[in-house]
């Protein structure tokens, strides 16, 4: 037999090889998802992040087995399932709306999977009790769902989803409906349950943040494919093109021409007029005129010379940091963003002339 696939060391658990899916026919035909293949590794966190419509649910939707491909294989543990119905697949969603039954009390819904599947009555008992103590709502067990709060009925979600012990459990967006702050503390209980339980999660979300906060890697999607794979850092700092960049936080770009390239780094002659030392993904070799990216918090604003100067257009104050928006002296904005200690007073205003020092390792070249 040949060695089981893996990712950075791991078994992979489920892989979408040369996936296409497409919906309707003719001219009214709609390619979701367009040759699309990943390795999700056994005990990962892992995120489809991307904008609406950009395929992630339709990806998480055929692993589910709710839709077949058009082309292409999805393999659980090798085996090939593309063509099985949901019921036959070892794997569990939990769904935006929880989909949970109101007239039930919480172990009520806890245990409708293990009866669906035939259990021993004891055995139900005790995965219950297990799922409740996991979930901290020991206290909610006899309580019906409708009866409790949205934080509440996403863990019973989570618990009636991991009860069966799937191999892979697919979360649809779960968080988006609850509050900011609830929406926070549950990232973390989401990630706890994750480490705790040891089983795959595949997580799909549009927020960026969400994605950064929980996963072990994320794949960025946009218009039906995978545009770049790999932990929340590398997503973050090393951005493998534009869309990217600009879908994860704020990002600054800087214009200007290679004028050599010597250890994994291109010096880069700005069309400000300054120069700078840009790292690049490996397999680039830069040349010509090329587009740099620069992350906000990693520039800094001093007066004097710098690596960049212009004019600041305007100074917002967040709480934890402050934004100083620029006008770099060839015309293209340059956003700041640093971090404010409590008494401390910026010495410049808006319409100052400021100079912009950024940071070692700070810019990186993106692909064409």
């Amino acid at each position: 037999m040949p060695e089981p696939l893996r990712v950075n060391e791991r078994r992979v658990a489920v892989e979408a090889r040369n996936i296409s899916k497409v919906f309707g026919t003719g001219e009214h035909a709609l390619r979701a998802l367009d040759d699309v293949s990943v390795g999700i590794a056994e005990n990962e966190f892992f995120t489809l992040l991307g904008p609406s419509g950009c395929g992630k649910t339709t990806l998480l939707r055929l692993i589910a087995g709710f839709e077949f491909p058009t082309s292409g294989a999805i393999l659980l543990g090798g085996e090939d399932i593309a063509t099985l119905p949901p019921y036959k697949r070892p794997v569990n969603t939990v769904f935006q709306s929880y989909a949970l039954f109101p007239h039930l009390t919480v172990a009520q819904n806890v245990s409708f999977g293990l009866e669906m599947l035939g259990k021993p009555r004891g055995e139900i008992e005790a995965r219950v009790a297990e799922m409740l103590k996991l979930m901290r709502m020991e206290q909610l067990a006899n309580r019906r769902t409708d009866q409790i709060s949205g934080g509440q009925a996403q863990r019973v979600a989570l618990a009636r989803a991991l009860a069966p012990a799937p191999k892979v459990l697919l979360l649809d967006e779960p968080l988006s409906a609850l509050d900011y702050k609830l929406r926070k503390e549950m990232q973390l209980e989401l990630k706890r349950m994750q480490a705790e339980t040891g089983i795959t999660f595949i997580f799909v979300t549009h927020d960026q943040e969400e994605a950064l906060t929980m996963s072990d890697r994320v794949a960025v999607m946009s218009a039906g494919k995978i545009l770049q794979v790999g932990s929340p850092r590398d997503i973050y700092d090393r951005p493998a093109e534009r869309f990217v960049a600009d879908f994860i936080g704020e990002t600054n770009y800087l214009a200007g021409t290679v004028q050599g390239v010597d250890g994994g780094r291109a010096e880069v002659l700005l069309k400000t007029g300054g120069r700078i030392s840009a790292s690049y993904s490996e397999g680039m070799t830069p040349s010509g005129e090329v587009t740099l990216v620069v992350r906000p918090e990693h520039a800094r604003a001093v007066e004097g010379a710098a690596d960049l100067s212009g004019a600041v257009e305007d100074i917002v104050y967040f709480g934890t940091d402050t934004h100083i928006h620029t006008r770099l002296d060839d015309g293209s904005a340059f956003t700041v963003r640093q971090q404010n200690s409590r008494n401390a007073v910026l010495p410049f205003a808006r319409g100052d002339r400021i100079g912009i020092v950024v940071g070692d390792d700070a810019a990186q070249v993106l692909r064409d």
